[in-house]
């Protein structure tokens, strides 16, 4: 049943890829930690940007800090405009472990601008966090877990962490 789970984001990804330049698409990949979610966003980056895409590629943490550091320094508000025409109108943005910052008012609502913003101007945006769907929209409100929920594909990926299996079979052959 894993196995399948991913064999079909493997082919939602290619599917992404192939017809980036035809129709306006987005991803969620969520479920338990280790099961490939990054990869594949890494994996499409890897393929759009070979293909002259712009891709920008954020944690969720460090895209928040990003946006704090620039929203609460009067000093950086031209970098804040320019960070933001960046995010809203870059080919391809990637939030990777959504759930892992710390999630506030702030975090929220820029947040839903920035999902709201991308769809408005037909924008891919890939999202991948261990969040379950339940837990999106606890954390982040009905307003955010909407924006995903009609505009993403959805892919659910478990299983056993195969970066630690990979390790423990690797620890294996050396004994």
């Amino acid at each position: 049943e894993d196995l399948k789970a991913f064999e079909t984001a493997v082919a939602i990804s290619k599917e992404f890829v192939a017809g980036f330049d035809m129709h306006y698409q987005n991803i969620l990949y969520y479920g338990t930690v280790g099961t490939g979610k990054s990869f594949l966003s890494g994996c499409i980056a890897r393929e759009l940007l070979a293909c002259g895409k712009s891709v920008i590629y954020f944690s969720a943490n460090g895209l928040f800090e990003q946006l704090a550091r620039y929203s609460f320094d009067t000093k950086m508000k031209e970098g804040l405009y320019n960070f933001y025409k960046d995010l809203y109108n870059c080919d391809l943005v990637i939030v990777d472990d959504l759930g892992t910052e710390v999630t506030n008012n702030f975090v929220c609502s820029q947040l839903f601008a920035l999902l709201n913003e991308r769809h408005l101007r037909q924008k891919a945006t890939i999202i991948s966090t261990n969040l379950q769907l339940a837990e999106l929209r606890e954390r982040y409100s009905e307003r955010v877990f909407s924006r995903i929920a009609s505009n993403y594909t959805i892919c659910r990926l478990s299983g056993a962490d195969i970066r630690l299996q990979k390790r423990m079979g690797h620890k294996l052959k050396s004994s």
